[in-house]
């Protein structure tokens, strides 16, 4: 949701019409603080962002989880995010972007519990279409010699225990 700069410069009457709108981010994996650190007013949204969320009593891990990207770093010379975990990038340029997405990817995966994986599987039988039905398979790489594939796939922990329990142990009986 891109609201919170827009809330701030509204009238404290009109923000309540948007309360439902901000109380959907409760329900979020993670927040991502977007500023542009080109505008001379960056250092206040550092300050207000951050102040609006508290203001919304989200949980505590959802607050410390809160991912701040710097954006447009391109427009200004020899920027570096002073002491931060901030993402430096440049929308318009790429610059940035590789490190932002495996930022996300590992925010959402520590939020939602789930892990990347690569299985070996039979391709006779159950095993991929089990994957395919409880898991996020992000790719097949099928091993046509040994009649299996190696699966990569995004898959929670209790889904994980289910395929050992499955197919592993079974095979191992």
């Amino acid at each position: 949701m891109d609201i919170i700069s827009f809330l701030s410069q509204l009238p404290h009457s009109l923000i309540e019409s948007f309360s439902a709108t901000l109380e959907d981010v409760a329900h979020s994996d993670l927040v991502v603080h977007v500023r542009d650190v080109s505008r001379p007013e960056t250092e206040l949204q550092k300050a207000s962002v951050p102040a609006a969320l508290r203001g919304l009593r989200l949980p505590a891990s959802l607050l410390d989880s809160v991912l701040e990207v710097h954006n447009k770093v391109d427009l200004v010379p020899r920027y570096s995010p002073a002491g931060s975990q901030a993402v430096a990038m440049s929308a318009f340029l790429g610059h940035g972007l590789p490190e932002l997405r495996a930022r996300l990817e590992d925010a959402v995966l520590r939020a939602t519990g789930r892990q990347v994986l690569t299985l070996r599987v039979r391709l006779a039988g159950a095993q991929l279409s089990w994957l395919h039905q409880e898991a996020t398979v992000q790719d097949v790489d099928v091993i046509p010699d040994a009649g299996a594939a190696n699966v990569r796939v995004v898959i929670s922990s209790s889904a994980y225990s289910k395929f050992r329990k499955l197919f592993l142990e079974s095979a191992s009986q």
